[in-house]
């Protein structure tokens, strides 16, 4: 039994004995110097974003999860948003928070899966301002024909200013180009470009814009997709064409944009008509003109040439007879119309006077008839109408009588 105590006091001398902070502190430089860095694929889950901008999220696969801190100062360029549910490509560092003893990763940069993350990055955005309407067709005005102030925004030293200006001092010398520099690629050059198309609108002398620059790689033509760039060229009033340089791609500039050009050469040609163009057609509507103009002259030619060989020309007394004649011929056609139409009238007129004579109470009186009026005027039709010592008098056809009544005899009534 004594044997046994002294050998648990010699194993106790013996023992490693640590701290939970020792501990913690111990497993996360084995952990760190393990796994400096690494790469992690997964998909993210309980993504969140602290008001400090530092980054928090799990990165999970079908069976594990571990927890994951992605600070401010890295994820300070990122290109396309972070959401749950998106599978990325993780480098970061693999660490234990001591004050929990939480191991986690702490991450450094990430990549989407399957997917560029410019490629990504420039979906996200398109779909987000297609929603909100940016690229309605219409909601795009024209560009002017003939505009006599171009403004250009570009940068001053490349080749797509060039390029424009070798196009119209070519085509047509009387469109003045207005340079606004800016930069066109790396860091800051989105927010110049939208800052110069607010300047350009501020100043309202151009007539319509063309933004741009030469062709590039993605990377190159990525400050076209930054969304600064995009609600600018949408909230300008002057009309804007993106000229990008590249022929079969499409930025988020293009599209929101009035008119897209693939190059900057084409979107000067595009602004100013071209000079021979012009001057073709004016030759063309010159030509129809004068084409037209011979063609009337001809007609009144020829036409004098019939009249200066007439007769009428040749011997106006001959042409005097026969205007007299046709004058004679026209009054005899309407005295005879005239007599006819008096003739059609005077029938009437007799047809109607012989109804009416029929009617008339004085062709009865001519068949022997009288007719009697009482003392007031009035017909008198029947015995008790007058009276005995009343007055009255009767009509003939020719005369009348005026007679006292001494009697009034009443007959049957027929």
């Amino acid at each position: 039994m004594r044997i046994q105590e002294e050998n648990l006091l010699k194993g106790s001398e013996s023992r490693k004995i640590y701290t939970v902070s020792q501990l913690n502190r111990q497993a996360r430089m084995l952990l760190e110097s393990r796994f400096p860095t690494v790469w992690v694929e997964g998909e993210i889950s309980n993504f969140k974003r602290h008001t400090s901008g530092h980054i928090y999220l799990t990165l999970k696969d079908e069976a594990s999860q571990i927890q994951a801190a992605f600070f401010n100062q890295y994820h300070r360029g990122l290109k396309f948003e972070l959401k749950d549910g998106l599978k990325v490509l993780a480098f970061c560092r693999v660490s234990i928070y001591e004050a929990r003893g939480q191991y986690q990763l702490y991450v450094e940069r990430i990549e989407p899966q399957g997917v560029g993350a410019l490629q990504l990055a420039f979906q996200q955005l398109k779909e987000r301002l297609e929603k909100e309407g940016l690229f309605l067709q219409e909601r795009k005005r024209p560009i002017p024909p003939f505009p006599k102030i171009v403004g250009v925004i570009t940068s001053p030293t490349g080749a797509a200013i060039h390029d424009i200006l070798n196009v119209v001092n070519r085509r047509f010398c009387g469109t003045h180009i207005q340079l606004y520099p800016a930069k066109v690629q790396g860091e800051g050059a989105a927010d110049e470009i939208a800052a110069a198309l607010r300047v350009m609108n501020e100043r309202s002398e151009a007539e319509v814009l063309i933004v741009g620059r030469g062709g590039g790689s993605l990377e190159d033509l990525w400050a076209f997709n930054e969304e600064a760039v995009a609600r600018a060229v949408f909230a300008s009033r002057i009309p804007v064409i993106s000229a990008v340089g590249h022929e079969t791609d499409w930025t988020i500039c293009d599209l929101v944009a009035d008119l897209r050009a693939p190059t900057p050469s084409a979107a000067a040609e595009l602004v100013v008509s071209s000079r021979l163009e012009l001057e073709a057609r004016l030759q063309r509507s010159g030509e129809r003109i004068q084409f037209a103009a011979n063609n009337m002259l001809e007609n009144f030619r020829s036409r004098l040439e019939n009249l200066i060989s007439s007769a009428g020309f040749k011997e106006p007394q001959y042409l005097l007879e026969q205007f007299l004649s046709r004058v004679d011929e026209a009054g005899r056609h309407m005295e005879e119309r005239f007599k006819n139409f008096m003739n059609s009238k005077e029938q009437i007129f007799q047809g109607l006077t012989g109804r009416l004579n029929a009617l008339s109470p004085l062709a009865i009186l001519e068949r022997g008839y009288s007719v009697s009026f009482d003392e007031h005027g009035k017909i008198v039709k029947k015995t008790g109408q007058v009276s005995v010592g009343s007055s009255m008098r009767t009509r003939f056809r020719k005369g009348s009588v005026l007679s006292k009544i001494t009697a009034i005899q009443e007959d049957e009534e027929i």
